[in-house]
C-alpha cells in the first residue's frame, strides 16, 4: 500500500526542492531584514513628499520604487523608443541606489513591466549592458498600460544593502 503524506508535509518538500539546485546545491536565499529591523525612507532631493519612497531601506534589504524612462528634472520620457526608456529607466535605478549607498552590483531581484511583449528582446539587450556578470533574478510582464502615457517599460527592483 502506497504511503500517503500529509499536505503540509508534501509542501515542505515541494518549497525544499524548489529551492535545490541542478548541481545538487542550495540556492542562496534572498537578503531578508533582520527582525525589528528599523524601516529608512530615501529620497532624491526633488522627490514630492508623500507620493511615494524613491527607496527604503529595512535591515539587510534596499526595495527600490518601480522607475520609469523618465528624464531627470521633469523632463519626459527619453527619446529612443524601448531602448532609450529601458536605458534611463536603468540609470534613475541606478541613481536610487546610489543614493541608499549601493551599485548595480547589489542587485538582486528586477521585475521589469512592459508595455508591449514584442519590445522583449530590445528591453534585455539594453538590460544586459547594466548586468554584464552575474545578473540578479528577473520576473518580466507584459501589462495594458503603464500610469504615465506612452510609458513602455517601468523596473522595480531589490537589492542587498552595504554595510
Amino acid at each position: 500500500m502506497p504511503r500517503v503524506h500529509s499536505l503540509p508535509t508534501m509542501l515542505c518538500a515541494c518549497a525544499f526542492l524548489a529551492c535545490a539546485l541542478p548541481t545538487g546545491r542550495i540556492a542562496a536565499q534572498q537578503p531578508q531584514a533582520a527582525p525589528g529591523a528599523r524601516k529608512e525612507v530615501i529620497n532624491r532631493p526633488d522627490a514630492r513628499p508623500g507620493v511615494l519612497s524613491t527607496a527604503v531601506k529595512v535591515g539587510d534589504v534596499v526595495y527600490l520604487s518601480g522607475a520609469l524612462g523618465t528624464k531627470a528634472g521633469g523632463g519626459g520620457l527619453a527619446d529612443g523608443g524601448i531602448e532609450g526608456q529601458t536605458r534611463q529607466a536603468l540609470e534613475n535605478l541606478k541613481a536610487a541606489l546610489a543614493l541608499a549607498g549601493g551599485t548595480m552590483d547589489d542587485v538582486v531581484k528586477c521585475t521589469v513591466f512592459l508595455a508591449d511583449v514584442k519590445d522583449f528582446a530590445a528591453m534585455n539587450t539594453v538590460y544586459r549592458e547594466f548586468f554584464p556578470k552575474d545578473p540578479p533574478a528577473r520576473s518580466t510582464v507584459a501589462v495594458a498600460a503603464l500610469v504615465v502615457p506612452n510609458a513602455l517599460i517601468e523596473i522595480e527592483c531589490i537589492a542587498a544593502a552595504r554595510r
